[in-house]
């Protein structure tokens, strides 16, 4: 996990606003230090899931977290929470449509400080923070 020093250098060097508050908000949460720090990474080495890669991996009813963007290939069949840095326009017509909830990162901090029944999905390896 990195530390609070690195994110913020990292931190430095981002322009997109809702990025850069994003992880300001996760670093100041003890249970999303972890997120911040995958959200700072460069753009190339950021999470870009299709909905087919968290078919697999995702159970029924679970709360995912996709630290970066959920893209439309393939098809999502599970009722669950998905939360992410961004959503394709395709990806988040198919989840509602299949009765998913969505929401982004900074709303799911605000709503969740202590990161509670969440799973975090990047590269289709994933970690459950209770």
């Amino acid at each position: 996990m990195k530390t609070k020093t690195k994110i913020e250098k990292q931190l430095k060097k981002k322009t997109n606003p809702e990025l850069v508050e994003t992880i300001i908000s996760a670093k100041k949460q003890k249970n999303w230090v972890g997120i911040a720090g995958l959200l700072s990474t460069t753009r190339k080495k950021q999470v870009n899931l299709n909905l087919e890669d968290l078919d697999k991996v995702a159970k029924e009813g679970e709360t995912l977290i996709v630290p970066g963007k959920v893209l439309s290939q393939g098809e999502f069949n599970k009722k669950n929470k998905i939360i992410a840095l961004k959503f394709s326009g395709k990806a988040k017509e198919k989840l509602l449509k299949s009765g998913n909830k969505i929401d982004n990162i900074l709303n799911e901090i605000k709503s969740n400080p202590e990161a509670k029944g969440i799973q975090i999905i990047k590269n289709l390896e994933s970690k459950k923070w209770k």
